[in-house]
Parts: structure tokens; C-alpha cells; sequence
């Protein structure tokens, strides 16, 4: 079995963090984080500072894809607005480092739902709150001022769909490791049902449950995660996006089943037809076409692991979860040409 290299040259990062950053220069503690299938995540700690890092993974990587220092900018900005975000410190380009392009920011402490519920959602009332809480910090996200904050040039506001259907089907065929028909199918969907987009905000491209930190105690978003895929674009990108990862009573069993997508079942959780609604009643814009936004959603997801599986065939990944992507990928491709077709699966 080949040994792939360490992700972070320990020594070299504390000797750069001594320079860049205030404080006693000491040995630091570096955790690296599970949970994440993408852009890899640490929490690295000097004495009683506490920060956290993130890097891409190893090559062989898509082209523009975790773009690490992207995420840099848009949290950058978003950090003089009500946008929940963590503070960030620093980025670095340097890659003799740690071996590629990182960025440190500070360590927001809260509740993530991964593997379990808070207290606070552990009845009707509180899994309700946590609901529109999620709504609430999308809200905010695209009510914020992307032309006064510094990313006009940030993306394109104008034919976000059109991109984005080109993008990832060029994506596809870049790592395509096997025929995928319903995939395919779904693609030939998503050209001749595309929507026309109302006015752009930013757009985070992969907001879900477990991709933002409650606070400890109360159903109240605290920071929103993983900003790699951010651009401007279409606000019903992200609906639909949180849709996809959305459960209901009667749902199948998902492609990659974990205990907080089960728990969404629970009674007090919003439906996805209320999370809609809600979406609309704060923010007054009209929504259209869901079925189109959460197609493109699932589908993107599908060719994103596609080259996650590609990695895995490679060798060049240690992630355990890529190894379910020889199924995973055909099933995600299932599900969204059921959501195309009207047909839920």
C-alpha cells in the first residue's frame, strides 16, 4: 500500500505562524478533522490560541476545484455583515509551507448536527427553531451587499445557470470513471428545464444542516461552513441545494445514511414544501421551479464525488468514505433524474 505524504509540515507551519501571527512562538498541537469529503480541515492550537486550517486535499484535483483561497475572500468580506461566518486571520499561497495554498481562521465554538441532535431540538418546538434558523442565516446570506463589500468581481451575476450546467459537465467528463446513463439523463433535463434566475446574490453552493455550527444552547446559527463552491449566482441554488439534503417521514434510505439525516424525520422539522414557503415569506422573492434547483443540485453533488472516486481509484486519498462512490454515484444519479421526472426515489 502506498504512503501518501502528511498534509501539513508541522514544523515549517509553526515556523511561519510565529511570523505572521501574534503570540509566543511554541509548539503547536495539529488535529486533523474528519467529517469533510472535500477541502481538509484542521484545528491547530499554540498554548491557548486555537485556530482552524484549511487545505486542499492531495491531487490529482479538478480544474478550479477547492479553491481554498476563493473561500479566503468570500469569508473575508462576509465578515463585516450579519452573515454568520468565522473570523478569518490569514492566507497563505506559499506552497513550500505545508505543500499547498491554506488559510487560518479562528475557531468558533458551538454544536454541529452530524451525528446527533442538540438538547435545544430535542422536541416538537426546538426542532421547528432550528428549522427557520437555518433559513434565518440563509437569509442573511443573500440579503448581504455583495457590491459593497468587495466582490463585484467575485462571479458573473448574469448566467449563473448556464455556467454552472457547463462547468460541471465539463467537470464530469474530466473524471468520468464509468458509464452513467442516468447522470447523463439528468444533465439532458437540466439543459432543456432551466429556469430564468432572478437578481444575483452570493450564493455559498453547498449550504446543508451539517455545513454550519449552532450555538451551544440555543437553535441560533453561529458561523456557515465551507465556502469553496461560493460564487454569485442564483439564490434558489442554495434552496435547492438544502432541499437535496433535506428528510422527510416517507423518504428512502439516503445514499450515505448518518444519524442526523435520520433525526430530520422527526417530528417539528419543517417539510421541505415548508422550508419553501418560509424562504419566501422572509425574503419576499418569488420561488419557482424547486424541482429544477434541487435536480441541479443532487446532479452537481453526483459529479463532484464522481471525481472524489476518481481520487479514490487513483490512490491519492485516504478517505474511507470514497470507497462507497462505485454505488454512491449511480445512486445520487437515480435519485435526481426521480426529482426531474416528478418521481421521488
Amino acid at each position: 500500500m502506498t504512503t501518501l505524504p502528511p498534509l501539513i509540515d508541522e514544523e515549517r507551519l509553526r515556523r511561519y505562524l510565529a511570523e505572521q501571527l501574534p503570540g509566543e512562538d511554541a509548539p503547536l498541537v495539529v488535529e486533523r478533522i474528519r467529517g469533510g469529503h472535500s477541502n481538509e480541515t484542521f484545528f491547530v492550537s499554540r498554548e491557548e490560541q486555537a485556530w482552524v486550517l484549511r487545505r486542499p486535499p492531495r491531487g490529482p484535483l479538478l480544474p478550479t476545484a477547492h479553491d481554498v483561497l476563493r473561500e479566503y475572500r468570500v469569508l473575508q468580506a462576509l465578515n463585516g455583515t450579519r452573515v454568520p461566518t468565522p473570523r478569518v486571520l490569514l492566507a497563505c499561497e506559499d506552497t513550500d509551507v505545508i505543500g499547498a495554498p491554506f488559510y487560518i481562521m479562528e475557531r468558533v465554538y458551538g454544536f454541529v448536527m452530524r451525528q446527533e441532535l442538540p438538547a435545544f431540538a430535542s422536541d416538537v418546538a426546538g426542532r421547528r427553531a432550528v428549522s427557520k434558523a437555518l433559513i434565518d442565516a440563509l437569509v442573511e446570506l443573500h440579503s448581504a451587499d455583495w457590491h459593497t463589500i468587495g466582490l463585484e468581481n467575485f462571479g458573473k451575476p448574469e448566467g449563473y445557470l448556464e455556467r454552472q450546467l457547463r462547468r460541471w459537465t465539463g467537470q464530469l467528463e474530466k473524471s468520468r470513471q464509468r458509464p452513467l446513463p442516468d447522470l447523463d439523463a439528468v444533465t439532458v433535463w437540466l439543459r432543456e428545464h432551466m429556469p430564468v434566475s432572478g437578481l444575483a446574490t452570493i450564493v455559498h453552493g453547498d449550504y446543508r444542516l451539517d455545513n454550519v455550527m449552532f450555538a451551544s444552547d440555543a437553535p441560533r446559527v453561529v458561523a456557515i461552513f465551507d465556502w469553496e463552491m461560493s460564487t454569485l449566482g442564483d439564490p434558489l441554488a442554495d434552496v435547492g441545494y438544502l432541499l437535496s439534503s433535506w428528510r422527510e417521514p416517507d423518504d428512502p434510505e439516503p445514499e450515505f445514511p448518518s444519524a442526523v439525516w435520520h433525526a430530520m424525520e422527526l417530528p417539528g422539522f419543517l417539510s421541505r414544501a415548508e422550508m419553501v414557503a418560509y424562504y419566501a415569506e422572509r425574503t419576499g422573492r418569488p420561488v419557482y421551479d424547486m424541482a429544477f434547483y434541487e435536480a441541479l443540485a443532487i446532479w452537481k453533488l453526483a459529479v463532484l464525488l464522481e471525481g472524489s472516486y476518481a481520487r479514490h481509484r487513483a490512490g491519492t486519498t485516504d478517505d474511507p468514505f470514497f470507497a462507497q462512490l462505485g454505488t454512491g454515484v449511480p445512486a445520487l444519479a437515480r435519485r435526481a433524474l426521480g426529482v426531474c421526472n416528478g418521481t421521488r426515489i
